[in-house]
């Protein structure tokens, strides 16, 4: 399965009802007529009635978005002179970039966007997908109007662009807030799928908060409104309408909708609007920290009353969060006297904060509530970054060496050489010879570094096993190196 950029066959399930019917039966088997008792009649109001009606909404605010068409660059073009070389003397010569064995360029490139105007002047948010490589950028209204649009500044952390059109008393959307979304709203989209200019689709909101691969900065809103290629950088509306949402991607294993659609939160949007008008650039702040999320098993390894907040696997050093007091096997709780529910909402609260501005951060940490204060810095790279499943081995285990005694988890470990820390570029000091049962099931593998328990490092054996042996039968947090990657694994006895 795919996600894929917006830039068959229908199947009709008939459900049938199932009709009892009582008959009378003959008189020569009658029998007894048992009592009527009468049931207690219960009245619920309807949780949902009717179905919305959306044309007021596409009426008002549909002449506010547009059709966004892109002329892309060309390849480089291949000379005259040389293309004249090879048909004069006939010498063999490698094809330059973009150019055909005449020597011709290619025709030009062209893609199909949507976006909407934010204000009567012209400014324009669509997708930077759309615009990334234009050298043309037309944009067409729906009285059939058409600008020349410049592209005023991109970013592609978000995926969101802003684009400008000359012009004056412009049809605009209005922003609504999507932190009000509730999954089983109603929303809708208007755009240009396939080119088809000011469709409309409606359906409703499936999750909010979405994660997907390789994102890190966007907390999409999952819908299931039909978008398709075109329906990219135009609009999501709440019923009030209000655009809550930037369509970008969809799921796919067609390159078409199946279903699941995410647009990207209008404020981020905004946020990155305001920058890139202002200064032409974006900068976010920076934190410094691996993390992962929480679980049930994780709650209970750290003493959580639930599973809440972000568990901290890394901590780079020298900057931000270490300077702050974090460590790793900290869990995160809020940022700003704002709640940090889960590892999603994390890395976009900390890069919307302005680099040098000092906020509060709640922390878990030691089984007690810590309030800590933390100086961004600003966001070159990542800043913030999620610990996925590590992938790769670490190498050192010592070929055809007999493993130690596994321990209650099921770990044999055994100290890591000098050699081998240097040839890992490792602070810890453990590697896994074997495992099995409990840490085996929990995903730790041989030739993981042991870096801690609990969050609390370990460097020896003898540590290693006073710290599991705390753990009577409860869940046990183990910090593990694995290539590059450092993440937590809850392992349960």
């Amino acid at each position: 399965m795919s996600v894929e950029r917006c830039s068959g066959k229908y199947f009709l399930l008939a459900l049938s009802g199932l009709v009892l019917s009582a008959c009378s039966p003959s008189a020569s088997t009658a029998v007894p007529a048992a009592p009527l008792v009468a049931a207690a009649a219960v009245t619920t109001a309807p949780l949902v009635t009717g179905l919305p009606d959306f044309t007021g909404l596409v009426e008002h605010y549909g002449p506010a978005v547009v059709n966004v068409q892109v002329t892309e660059k060309r390849q480089q073009r291949q000379s005259d002179a040389f293309g004249e070389l090879r048909k004069r003397f006939g010498i063999p010569m490698p094809d330059m970039p973009g150019g055909d064995d005449d020597g011709r360029s290619p025709p030009e490139q062209h893609g199909e966007g949507s976006g909407f105007i934010v204000s009567a002047d012209g400014y324009i948010l669509t997708n930077a997908h759309v615009v990334r490589d234009a050298t043309e950028v037309l944009v067409k209204l729906t009285d059939r109007r058409e600008f020349n649009a410049k592209v005023i500044g991109m970013d592609d952390k978000t995926d969101v662009a802003v684009i400008k059109i000359e012009g004056s008393n412009l049809p605009i959307v209005r922003i609504g807030d999507p932190c009000l979304l509730k999954p089983g709203q109603w929303v809708v989209a208007i755009g240009s799928p396939f080119g088809m200019e000011n469709s409309v689709t409606a359906g409703i909101v499936s999750a909010t908060s979405r994660r997907l691969p390789d994102e890190k900065f966007v907390p999409f809103i999952q819908t299931d409104v039909a978008v398709n290629p075109g329906n990219s950088g135009g609009p999501l509306f709440n019923l009030n309408g209000e655009v809550v949402g930037i369509n970008s991607q969809i799921y796919s294993q067609s390159g078409g909708y199946m279903g699941l659609s995410f647009a990207i939160p209008i404020d981020m949007a905004n946020d990155v609007r305001d920058q890139l008008i202002k200064t032409g650039k974006v900068t976010r702040g920076f934190f410094g920290v691996g993390f992962q999320p929480m679980d049930a098993a994780f709650a209970e390894s750290f003493g959580l009353d639930r599973p809440r907040g972000a568990l901290v696997s890394d901590v780079i050093p020298g900057e931000a969060a270490e300077k702050a007091g974090i460590r790793p096997g900290d869990i995160i709780l809020s940022i700003g006297g704002k709640p940090v529910e889960n590892d999603v909402t994390l890395a976009p609260m900390v890069a919307a904060i302005k680099p040098g501005t000092s906020t509060e951060l709640e922390v878990w940490s030691d089984r007690k509530l810590r309030k800590l204060t933390v100086k961004m810095g600003e966001n070159k790279e990542g800043g913030v970054k999620a610990a996925g499943a590590p992938g790769g081995r670490n190498g050192g285990g010592r070929g055809g060496s007999a493993a130690p005694e596994p321990d209650v988890l099921g770990l044999s470990v055994r100290p890591l050489t000098a050699e081998e820390k240097q040839q890992v570029d490792t602070s810890g000091s453990l590697v896994v010879e074997a495992v099995s049962g409990a840490a085996e099931k929990a995903g730790v593998a041989r030739g993981d570094i042991i870096l801690g328990v609990q969050g609390v490092p370990v460097k020896s054996v003898a540590e290693l096993q006073a710290a599991t042996g705390k753990s009577s039968g409860k869940t046990v947090s183990l910090r593990v190196q694995r290539g590059n990657a450092v993440t937590f694994f809850a392992v349960r006895p």
